[in-house]
């Protein structure tokens, strides 16, 4: 469990409540100095409640510093001074969700990592290769060549091979398989 830093030093003052006349306070909501000694007095519980969220003290002291600001900045809408601290601290397991969120997005981001990049010679290589098959594919029998490039090159079933060409599905076998094997003889010759 994280460290848990010292509170902000604080006044004392203390904290306006209904009976000091906060009527008028609660009209146009919380003011600046309840907010601040509100905060004051829950620094350590805000820290508390963010450090069972957060695994790092300094990610914790970032959220309920954050909470603070953001509380202060809407503090015209928290027309119960009451519930000062209960808008604190939901902002802080909110903020404390959204670091978790963009945590586990970087976590899956970084772990893909960028594939290795080819080089040259590997890119001569498979140039040379593919011109070589390019060549035994247009040494071979029409049929044959049309059968290999409709069943590997278009992805398609030995049945909707017979289908597009016409030719039944024995046929299809037949040319198939006739056709790797001279493009086995074609590859492995010499250049």
């Amino acid at each position: 469990m994280p460290v848990i830093a010292p509170m902000p030093a604080a006044r004392p003052t203390r904290i306006p409540s209904q009976r000091d006349g906060a009527e008028d306070v609660a009209a146009a909501g919380t003011t600046v100095d309840h907010l601040t000694e509100t905060y004051r007095a829950h620094y350590r519980s805000l820290l508390g409640l963010a450090a069972l969220l957060l695994d790092d003290t300094a990610s914790c002291e970032d959220v309920v510093q954050e909470a603070f600001i953001r509380v202060h900045s809407a503090r015209k809408r928290v027309r119960d001074p009451e519930k000062t601290l209960a808008y604190l601290r939901q902002t802080v397991v909110n903020l404390s969700r959204s670091a978790l969120r963009r945590r586990i997005l970087g976590l899956k981001l970084l772990s893909k990592p960028m594939p290795d990049m080819a080089s040259a010679e590997e890119g001569a290589y498979d140039l040379l290769e593919r011109d070589s098959l390019i060549k035994a594919m247009k040494g071979l029998q029409r049929r044959q060549r049309e059968v290999l490039v409709l069943r590997y090159f278009a992805d398609m079933t030995e049945a909707q091979v017979a289908e597009t060409l016409g030719i039944s599905l024995g046929s299809v076998k037949a040319y198939g398989s006739r056709g790797i094997a001279a493009l086995r003889v074609a590859m492995e010759a010499p250049a």
